[in-house]
């Protein structure tokens, strides 16, 4: 059938897998976090922009 099944797979693939998947994930979480930290920083600038345009002289 298949070559590779998970039970035939040595601890140390098993390890690597994981930590694999760990820093995938960590990376993920990064990405989502970076992406909130820019479209916040994008409304908050235009909201100034937009105070300093309704108040000028």
């Amino acid at each position: 059938m298949d070559d590779h099944s998970p039970t035939d797979d040595s601890p140390a693939e098993d390890t690597l897998e994981k930590r694999r998947l760990a820093q995938e994930t960590k990376n993920e979480r990064q990405v989502w976090y970076f992406l909130a930290y820019f479209l916040f920083g994008i409304h908050f600038v235009a909201f100034i922009m937009i105070y300093a345009v309704r108040h000028a002289k």
